[in-house]
Parts: structure tokens; sequence; C-alpha cells
């Protein structure tokens, strides 16, 4: 069997032109975006490496088994050659090279496309210091009677592990490609599951400065995290439509045996979508509470204010009145006139003080 090129050889053999011949980038081969390409028979992986066409060949002489190729951001030079050999449509094919599509479920004549938005939470210290708490990629499946084509995304959605654990499970593969479709399914709304209680604990941790005395934490630090779990719900609320159509006999693709798999994959989005809805309606009551924090806060400040303005007011006053200059006013040459009203002064000061300070505005 030929072995494919790799990207390394080619650039190896394009060093040794002459000098005069000038130096054109040459075309990055298919095999730098194929993750892994494999024929599976009776549950089994062919050993041997396998370029798409050959592969596809392989099975179809068998009249058995499937292919599985994976591919990590392809150009559109490189997927036309396995959209053609496998009669991939068009407007699938541009979707799949395209980032940002939500998740959905299409139906090309024999062929599924279906996408699914993959998350992965970004470790932090806290979440009121964090620039970036869930991180999305994609993964787009293309699914045919004896082909899984998956196109990833992002570098945090890799299914090397998924598909070793697969390769260790020859009985559920034997169930066809609708099987690693499920899988993969299945894989993503695991890391739902793990990604929402990572979230939940720093929406906890954000509820207990919330509501401790002197807190720091701001509306924005918030509406932050309010963004972080808006992203995670674009991931979510979208997959339930094409989990159920799949769980309920959308197409022939997907045999019975597999629908029951996809009814279970559904019930544990249902359980997450739940949870996102609920960490939306905290966040939007933890924003409440805050600005409630801040405007008694507020009121706090503009007592205290309107106590010292009060309490400097009265030797305001009474410096205002002897400051007039006149000559003929009571106890202006008095000897005793200053301390008398000095002692007049402190003593309101003081009596404003400790009244302020029992209805505890100071």
């Amino acid at each position: 069997m030929p072995a494919i090129p790799s990207l390394g050889g080619l650039r190896g053999r394009s060093n040794g032109r002459a000098k005069n011949v000038p130096d054109r980038p040459l075309p990055v081969p298919l095999s730098a975006y194929v993750v892994d390409c494999a024929v599976y028979v009776e549950g089994k992986r062919l050993p041997g490496r396998w370029s798409h066409s050959e592969a596809i060949k392989e099975v179809r002489k068998r009249h058995a088994g499937f292919v599985w190729i994976g591919l990590h951001e392809p150009d559109a030079v490189q997927i036309q050659g396995i959209a053609d050999t496998f009669g991939l449509h068009e407007l699938a094919v541009e979707d799949a090279l395209e980032a940002h599509q939500r998740p959905k479920l299409e139906r090309y004549d024999d062929t599924l496309f279906m996408v699914l938005k993959t998350v992965r939470y970004v470790e932090h210290e806290s979440p009121a210091t964090a620039n970036e708490i869930v991180e999305t990629g994609e993964l787009m499946a293309f699914l045919g009677r004896d082909f899984v084509i998956t196109v990833r995304h992002g570098n945090h959605s890799g299914l090397a592990r998924l598909r070793r654990e697969l390769d260790q499970d020859p009985e559920r593969l034997d169930l066809g490609p609708s099987a690693v479709l499920h899988a993969i399914a299945d894989h993503v709304v695991d890391h739902y599951l793990d990604v929402t209680t990572a979230i939940e604990s720093d929406i906890d941790e954000m509820e207990t400065h919330v509501f401790a005395p002197r807190s720091k934490v701001s509306a924005e630090q918030i509406y932050f995290m309010k963004r972080e779990v808006l992203e995670l719900r674009r991931a979510v609320m979208p997959l339930g439509t094409p989990l159920q159509r799949l769980a309920e006999g959308y197409t022939r693709l997907i045999p019975d045996e597999v629908r029951s798999y996809f009814r279970d994959v559904s019930d544990h989005l249902t359980t997450v979508a739940e949870r996102v809805a609920n960490f939306d309606e905290l966040l939007t009551t933890l924003v409440d509470a805050t600005l409630a924090k801040i405007t008694l806060q507020q009121n706090t400040d503009m007592r205290k204010i309107t106590a010292w303005a009060a309490i400097i007011a009265v030797p305001t006053a009474l410096a205002g009145i002897y400051g007039m200059n006149f000559d003929y006013m009571p106890e202006l040459h008095w000897r005793f006139g200053y301390p008398v009203a000095m002692t007049v002064i402190f003593g309101v000061c003081i009596l404003l003080y400790r009244i302020f300070r029992k209805n505890r505005w100071l």
C-alpha cells in the first residue's frame, strides 16, 4: 500500500531545488489535516495506514464495515478531494469549513451533517479576576452508510482518546458509523456536564462574595460571568432538537439499537440545559443584589455626608453671624464672649454627633 506523503517530506524535497529556480510555496497536503483515517470491519480496526480513497474502496469491496476520517481545520482545497470521493453536499462542506456555526442537524440525500459546539473550562484563580471562563470550539460530522467524517475546529476538542476507547469496544463499533456519531455526541455532552459543575463552583464563590460584608465584587464582574454562561447556553440549547430528531427516527442511517443511546444523551443534555438556565437566573439575582447593595451604600454615604454637613453648619453659622463687623452687636466687647461662643459651638457639635451616632448615620 503506498504511504501517504507527509508535510515534512515534501518540505525536505523542496529544499533541494536549484538556486536559480524561484522558491514557491507548496500546497499543504491533505495528510497535514487528517488526524486519523481508519477502516473498521466487524467493529475491529484494520491494520495499516490508509488514504481516504483507499479506505472507502476497501470497505465497498468488502461490502462491510465503515471508514472514520478525522480532520482538523482543513481548508477548501484539501477537503475537496474527500468531498468528491464521498459525495458530500457542497453546502455542508461550506459549513464545515466555516467556524461559528450553530448546533444543527441537516440531511442531504443519503448523508447526515451534524454540528456540535464543544466547550472547555478555563482554569483560573478566581471568577472575579478571570479573563475567560468558557472556551468554545466546534465539531462537524458527516454520516453516511459506510463512513463518518469528523471536522474539528479548536484545539481543545480532540477525539484521539475517544477513538482509542472505541477501538477497545468492537461490539459497539459493529453497530456502524451511527455508533461513532453517538459516541461523539455523548463525549461533547459529558464535557458540558463537567463545565457546568465547574461554573457552579464559581457562581457559588461569587455569591458568597456578593453577600459578604464589605465585599468588592462589582456588577461588571457578574455581567462577565453572565456573558460566559450565555456562551455556554448558545452551545447547549440548540443541540436539543437535533438529538431528539436522531432519537425519534429522523433517518434510516440511525438504526433502532442506536436510537435509544441518543435518547440517553438527550436526557443528559436536558440536565445541562436546566443547570444553565438556573445559572442565568441566579446571576440575574446576583446583579440585582449587587445593585441594591450599591444603592444602600450610596444612601449610607449620603447620610454620613448630610450628618457632617449639619455638624459643620453650627460653627459656620455662629462665625458668620459674629463676623459681620457691625459696631453695635450684643456681647461684641464682652470679655467672656469668645469662650462662651466656642463652648456653644463645641457643645452643639458634640450633641449633634451623638444624635447621629445613635441613629446610625455616622
